[in-house]
């Protein structure tokens, strides 16, 4: 092969490679999983849909599909039913939900929903102090001032800005500002999602 030849054919192929990764790039981006929590305002089966209302008075609208995964939780924090899609979806207006989805655009779709249903939930903001895989507990400095140790639930989800890993997965760093979604199980104060912002 002669040397121009062989010099396009390696430009050409490094070309397509620089083309091909970018593409894979924005795929995964548009892919990313995030996460909200809040109550279900609206549960709309004919256009499929789930209306939520978040702790700062913001309304997300969630599209779900035969995929979507939901775990329903009892008032101990205990998952009691694992399903998919529209048969699997018992959620009612008024329950305590974290939405794990997808963006394009302006549409978002549900990739998960985990139901809490009426149990006591909380959300408080404020700093990390400490997060103890170890023990499974996170340690904030509220808004108020106040510091306070919680337990971090098994099942428990962190949205982060590369999108949501599990809480056994995430190290905390002093001094991130999160808010916590949590409920009481007897006399602790268990973690189920925290969000950073």
């Amino acid at each position: 092969m002669p040397r121009k030849s062989k010099l396009r054919t390696t430009l050409l192929m490094g070309i397509c490679f620089v083309v091909a990764s970018a593409y894979l790039q924005v795929c995964a981006a548009q892919d990313v999983v995030h996460a909200v929590d809040g109550t279900v305002k609206k549960v709309d089966k004919t256009a499929k849909t789930v209306a939520v209302d978040t702790a700062d008075g913001t309304e997300h609208v969630f599209t779900y599909t035969a995929h979507t995964t939901v775990e329903t939780f009892d008032d101990g924090g205990k998952l009691v039913k694992k399903g998919a899609g529209e048969s699997a979806l018992g959620v009612k207006d008024g329950a305590h939900v974290v939405v794990h989805y997808t963006e394009k655009g302006a549409d978002k779709t549900a990739v998960a929903v985990r139901d809490f249903g009426k149990a006591d939930a909380h959300f408080v903001k404020g700093t990390v102090v400490k997060m103890d895989k170890a023990t499974r507990t996170l340690t904030l400095k509220g808004e108020d001032g106040v510091v306070k140790t919680y337990h971090v639930s098994k099942d428990a989800t962190v949205d982060t800005e590369h999108g949501v890993v599990k809480a056994t997965e995430y190290a905390g760093k002093e001094g991130e500002h999160v808010t916590v979604h949590y409920t009481k199980i007897g006399a602790d104060d268990v973690v189920h999602f925290v969000k950073r912002i």
